[in-house]
């Protein structure tokens, strides 16, 4: 069965639920307000895609593939990015909620999050070397065994992690957050 090939597309205030995308490729194409919130986009590719004020939450991303995709004031509650086909991925996301979402092992090197919420997102063993926290709320997000060579949290707040099970080499960091390196030595900082 031939897959289907949508190029140049706009999309705008359509709920997905109701009637499902069609399953394909989507290259340069745009959505603006519409919910994908618990869609099933398994095995769908989007290629130079951007989502502007999209819900995304919960939405089934097995095998899905996003090269060069920009997400801007999207709702991506519980996301779970691990399921994405690796190859090729590449995104940013500005002014999104990523709240409870998962990047378990995810490789994103110089991936860009700005003024996004990432509260109890999980990171644990991702490669996120270069990457960018500008302005995001980290609280409560996992780092675990993840890469973070000359990541930048300079703008960033509420995130704590141990510098002896992370890679940090290069990693910026500014204060007052920055005293949530030391979080697992339960001390006091005046």
């Amino acid at each position: 069965m031939e897959r289907a090939y949508i190029e140049d597309q706009t999309f705008e205030r359509r709920a997905f639920s109701d009637k499902p995308l069609e399953k394909g490729d989507y290259e340069c194409c745009s959505f603006s307000s519409c919910d994908f919130s618990e869609a099933t986009l398994s095995e769908f590719r989007f290629i130079d895609c951007s989502f502007t004020a999209c819900n995304l939450s919960n939405a089934d991303l097995s095998k899905a593939s996003f090269q060069e995709v920009e997400f801007r004031e999207c709702k991506m509650l519980g996301l779970h990015f691990e399921h994405c086909n690796q190859l090729g991925l590449e995104f940013s996301f500005n002014n999104c909620q990523l709240n409870h979402a998962s990047f378990y092992r995810v490789k994103l090197n110089r991936i860009s999050f700005s003024n996004c919420q990432l509260q109890e997102v999980d990171f644990a063993e991702a490669n996120l070397n270069g990457a960018r926290f500008e302005e995001c709320d980290l609280l409560n997000a996992i780092f675990d065994n993840t890469l973070l060579e000359k990541a930048d949290f300079s703008t960033a707040v509420n995130y704590s992690m141990d510098p002896d099970n992370n890679y940090l080499r290069g990693a910026r960091f500014s204060l007052p957050s920055v005293t949530g390196l030391l979080d697992k030595y339960n001390i006091e900082i005046l």
